[in-house]
C-alpha cells in the first residue's frame, strides 16, 4: 500500500515539472539553480570569519548574507567576463547594494582588484540551497 502511494506521488510530482517545463517556468538549465545579479566587492579581513575559521585573504573564499556556509558559488565579473568558484564562508557585505564579498586573491583572478567594485553574476548548483534563494539574474 505505502509503495502504491508513494508511486502516485512521485507521478505527480513528475508530471507537474513535465508541465512546468512545457510552460516555460523552468527549464532544465534554470532547476536547482541559485543566481544572483549586482555589485561586488573585495576584502582582506584577518582573524576568524562567521563561519568560525581563521580569514586567509589568499584563499577562494567570500561572505554572503544567506547563503549556507561552504556553498560553492560561481562569480563571473560582468565587465570582463572572467568567472572563479568560491567558497562561502562568511556574513556580510555590509554595504549597501552589494551582494557578495570576495577575498583579495578571488578579486585578482575576477581582474577587479584595482577598481574595488564590480558588477558580478553569482550562480551555484549545490543541492543545499533551498528555494527561497533562486532567482534569474537579467
Amino acid at each position: 500500500m505505502k509503495r502504491i502511494i508513494f508511486a502516485r506521488h512521485l507521478s505527480r510530482v513528475a508530471l507537474a515539472g513535465a508541465l512546468l517545463a512545457a510552460a516555460g517556468v523552468v527549464s532544465g538549465a534554470q532547476a536547482g539553480v541559485y543566481q544572483q545579479c549586482g555589485k561586488a566587492s573585495w576584502y582582506k579581513l584577518g582573524g576568524t570569519t562567521a563561519s568560525g575559521e581563521r580569514a586567509n585573504p589568499n584563499r577562494l573564499t567570500a561572505a554572503h548574507r544567506s547563503l549556507p556556509f561552504g556553498t560553492l558559488v560561481d562569480v563571473t565579473n560582468l565587465a570582463n567576463g572572467k568567472t572563479v568558484t568560491v567558497r562561502i564562508n562568511d556574513r556580510g557585505p555590509f554595504a549597501k547594494g552589494r551582494v557578495i564579498d570576495v577575498t583579495w586573491a578571488a578579486a585578482k583572478e575576477l581582474g577587479f582588484v584595482r577598481r574595488g567594485i564590480t558588477r558580478v553574476k553569482l550562480s551555484s548548483k549545490t543541492g543545499k540551497i533551498s528555494s527561497e534563494y533562486k532567482q534569474i539574474c537579467q
